[in-house]
């Protein structure tokens, strides 16, 4: 049952379970992340239980002014809450009170009205293309399951700069190397084709023949997964941490180990060579071209840094201009 616009939930319970109609609403209708589900869910409970001092059957959320969510907001920053999770905070207030707008609960946003800072946006890590090279050609033994399947892994995230959860997601038959293509369920199950070339399908024709010689074929092997542990289970996200972090600590020297950084490295080496903004963004499945562009800022300063180092006029000082 909704409430009109003005009137109070009856009771805080009435008012908990207006946080539980948000929470479904953003896992089942807008299909948030099950991580962004936990942190809203979090984020809510916590603003509760500290405007009711720990009593949430007297939480009501339809009296509230901006200056109430201030107040909470201002007590996350003195107790030494980083910026970047009070604009999340924030963010959480007017995701929910935006629900109660759409459910006629309340008749305003009060979180609307919360201005945070603008955060420096920070440019994103990234390795050198003759460091993951060298990763990627070090010596291995070729019949050696894991050592074939580590190698593969980090030749997927460079070459096609999928997310973790992608690449844990592949199945079997998402992986077509006829065509070139890996099929791709991204962030709010969004599909997308991600092309590749033809080095990484010989490597990925190559740990097929060596997975299916070595794991027992399962029942439904175009559904099965496409990367897996030698007992034919899926992988899980902190076992792919911990394979790009072995495979890559003796040959990068900068930058977190990590698929996020490799996934950041496709994105500016396409860029460096001449790769267009929109294709880049297609690629990588970003909503945003803000988001894409950031690797723009690394490219520029790729190329300032070039620039400086090999240009003859770069070097010059003033009054030395030769006859």
């Amino acid at each position: 049952m909704h409430h009109s616009i003005g009137s109070k939930p009856r009771s805080g319970l009435q008012s908990t379970m207006l946080i539980e109609s948000f929470i479904n609403h953003i896992r089942c209708e807008l299909n948030y992340s099950a991580h962004t589900v936990l942190s809203y869910t979090n984020d809510l409970n916590e603003w509760r239980d500290w405007v009711t001092s720990g009593k949430p059957e007297e939480f009501d959320p339809v009296d509230m002014t901006t200056s109430d969510l201030r107040q909470w907001i201002l007590h996350l920053s003195e107790s030494g809450c980083a910026p970047t999770t009070l604009r999340r905070k924030a963010s959480t207030l007017r995701s929910f009170y935006r629900f109660l707008l759409t459910q006629k609960i309340v008749d305003k946003n009060p979180a609307s009205d919360l201005i945070l800072a603008k955060l420096p946006r920070h440019l994103p890590n990234y390795f050198r293309p003759s460091e993951v090279a060298e990763a990627i050609e070090c010596k291995i033994d070729e019949n050696n399951f894991i050592q074939l399947r580590d190698r593969l892994i980090i030749t997927t995230f460079y070459s096609t700069g999928i997310r973790r959860a992608e690449l844990i997601g592949l199945k079997d038959g998402d992986v077509d190397t006829t065509r070139c293509e890996l099929k791709v369920l991204g962030k709010r199950n969004k599909e997308r084709i991600v092309p590749f070339g033809r080095e990484l399908a010989e490597m990925i024709t190559q740990y097929r023949q060596l997975r299916d010689n070595t794991i027992p074929r399962p029942a439904s092997p175009l559904t099965a997964p496409f990367f897996t542990r030698p007992t034919g289970e899926p992988l899980n996200p902190s076992g792919v941490e911990r394979i790009v972090k072995s495979s890559l600590i003796t040959h990068v020297h900068s930058g977190r180990l990590s698929p996020h950084t490799l996934r950041h490295s496709c994105a500016t080496d396409l860029l460096n060579n001449g790769a267009d903004l929109t294709a880049v963004q297609q690629l990588l499945g970003h909503k945003s071209l803000a988001t894409t562009q950031l690797y723009t800022h690394i490219t520029y300063r790729e190329l300032s840094q070039n620039y400086q180092l090999a240009h003859p006029r770069a070097q010059k000082k003033g009054g030395n201009h030769g006859s």
